[in-house]
């Protein structure tokens, strides 16, 4: 399976390193393949080494003014001409899709992914990986937004939280061969 993972590429503490890393191991030793953002930095790196030592493939897609922080050696890199090429690629290149802590353009990558679930543009499975509460207030404002109308379908059939790796994993891998 293809696994998109959108996270961030800044250098984090072991709160968020140590169950990245987890989570990497677990997907490279399934088998799986990792599709995401082809960065060599930070979060993103530590995700990337993980699969690949478990010996998972790696599909970078980055974008071409970040090439100089793209990571040297995957078993395909593709260069997009701006961010919305980019996320249009890594959605292409996915079965699934797990979104862990990042910043403003993992949120943005998120909502576009689950904008287009929504209007039925794709059906791939979307995980929040709720690392140590990370996503708790995105939740909660999922929840109300579903509460009071604002989601046209139901908040399970858009997203899955999962608050660890084994959780977001396996839920992906039954979800995808219940597809066929």
């Amino acid at each position: 399976m293809n696994i998109c993972v959108f996270l961030s590429a800044a250098d984090l503490d072991d709160r968020y390193t140590v169950p990245a890393r987890d989570f990497a191991h677990r997907l490279g030793k399934a088998g799986h393949t990792l599709v995401w953002g082809g960065s060599d930095t930070g979060l993103m790196k530590v995700v990337a080494d993980g699969v690949e030592e478990a010996g998972g493939r790696l599909v970078g897609v980055s974008v071409d003014f970040l090439a100089a922080k793209a990571r040297p050696v995957a078993d395909q890199m593709v260069f997009a001409k701006d961010l919305a090429e980019r996320k249009a690629l890594l959605l292409a290149k996915s079965d699934a899709i797990v979104v862990m802590v990042g910043g403003t353009g993992t949120l943005d990558e998120a909502t576009e992914i689950l904008e287009l679930k929504k209007h039925g543009k794709h059906t791939k499975p979307v995980v929040l990986l709720n690392t140590a509460g990370f996503y708790d207030g995105l939740k909660a404002q999922f929840r109300r937004m579903e509460e009071e109308g604002f989601l046209p379908i139901p908040l399970t059939d858009l997203v899955f939280f999962a608050e660890d790796g084994a959780a977001a994993l396996a839920y992906l891998e039954e979800t995808v061969s219940s597809r066929g």
